[in-house]
């Protein structure tokens, strides 16, 4: 198995559920009392956040660069950022630390296009909402990114920053995000990209008019199946 680096603590809510989808994941596949080889890495949110907000992009990216090195350091033999915002800092972790970045935008943008949904709305961070770097990985593969209103981006940001990063889930919110959801649905979006991990605490991707694809879930499983890589390629061998 593989040991996995994860840069976490943005925020420490969605960190606990990749700790605990991964493992899982592990579990099913191994059996037994398995479980994942983690090494990881906690930001005090504060800090990355308060770089983003003051637009000190690159502080911010060489605030992951440097946790990556560090986990590269102490035998990583690849990265997860679990975080979609994070993913901007893409090409500085590759560079800095040397190992492979499990890419949440890809993976998720491959499952997309595999379920043959060509208009999807990203909902996020505001930075995830509406710069190239999260959205550029869906256009590439030609599913198109619907205009999310500026007061719906707004409100989701404030969801974000000042209730589920703190853990908080408010029911009022949840309501707000399920109203959303509906409206997209009459605007002809086809599907719905929970484009920051901690929103799956207040979406119920089960019970929405719409598909809504957990990029927390998305990432965790694609980050099973490259620790599991060599052990099962090993296996098909025999």
């Amino acid at each position: 198995m593989r040991k996995l680096g994860i840069v976490g603590g943005a925020s420490w809510s969605s960190t606990a559920l990749y700790y605990d989808h991964i493992n899982r994941g592990i579990a099913r596949e191994l059996g037994g009392m398995h479980s994942a080889r983690l090494i990881i890495e906690s930001f005090d949110f504060e800090d990355y956040a308060a770089f983003n907000n003051t637009e000190k992009f690159e502080a911010a990216n060489s605030m992951v660069a440097n946790a990556a090195k560090r986990l590269a350091d102490a035998g990583a033999q690849g990265i997860l950022l679990a975080s979609n915002t994070m993913h901007r800092a893409v090409d500085t972790v590759e560079a800095a630390s040397g190992l492979p970045v499990i890419d949440i935008r890809r993976v998720t943008a491959e499952r997309v296009a595999a379920d043959r949904r060509n208009v999807v709305a990203l909902l996020g961070t505001r930075f995830t909402m509406v710069e190239p770097f999260a959205r550029g990985p869906y256009e590439e593969r030609g599913i198109v990114i619907h205009e999310v209103s500026p007061s719906w981006r707004d409100e989701v940001d404030r969801i974000i920053y000042q209730e589920l990063v703190a853990g908080r889930v408010v029911r009022d919110s949840q309501r707000k995000l399920k109203t959303l959801i509906t409206e997209l649905q009459k605007q002809k979006v086809q599907a719905v990209v929970l484009g920051c991990t901690e929103l799956v605490l207040a979406v119920d991707v089960r019970a929405n008019v719409l598909p809504v694809y957990d990029t927390t879930a998305i990432h965790a499983r694609a980050a099973v199946e490259w620790m599991l890589d060599d052990e099962q390629e090993a296996r098909a061998a025999a």
